[in-house]
């Protein structure tokens, strides 16, 4: 139980992508670690792009960087709709100036760029997302998981052991 003790939220909305949600999710519970599913406050349920549901545990806007030790960030279309949350970008901004694990897979650097915590950075993502990336000031590399600091991020379902090991470790 390498995670006892520890706190990381899982961010959600609609149209998430299914493996990138429950895969960090049951992997962080295996872990040892507290798991909040963090939602934009709009719904009680939301439908991942595969029809798994997930329901949240609380609304962003009544969550602090003080709560949890991390955050995940799933991809699909999901990010597109949480980063038209105020509450969910601040969430994230204010967990990477807390130098809190920030971890995001596919289109989950949309929100690290609407966040605006990408100059300077390097990242990698689900290669349509690339431009969006590096016009916010974030370095781009093509590899399975990319540490900088607390920064992690991935690039597709396929990529999701490296990136929950790299998670875990930061944890």
């Amino acid at each position: 139980m390498e995670l006892k003790g520890k706190k990381v939220a899982i961010l959600v909305e609609e149209i998430f992508n299914d493996l990138e949600f429950w895969y960090p999710y049951y992997r962080l519970k295996e872990a040892g670690a507290e798991v909040v599913v963090v939602g934009s406050g709009r719904s009680q349920v939301f439908t991942g792009k595969s029809g798994s549901q997930a329901k949240p545990d609380a609304s962003a806007e009544k969550m602090s960087a003080d709560d949890v030790d991390g955050v995940v960030i799933p991809g699909g279309y999901a990010p597109d709709h949480m980063r038209r949350y105020p509450a969910m970008v601040k969430l994230v901004r204010d967990l990477f100036e807390a130098e809190r694990v920030v971890a995001a897979i596919c289109h989950g650097g949309w929100m690290l760029a609407s966040a605006k915590i990408l100059k300077g950075r390097t990242v990698t993502s689900f290669f349509s997302i690339k431009d969006d990336l590096v016009h916010a000031g974030a370095t781009f590399e093509d590899k399975e998981v990319v540490v900088d600091g607390k920064l992690i991020t991935s690039r597709k379902p396929d990529d999701l052991p490296a990136f929950m090991k790299a998670v875990i470790a930061a944890l």
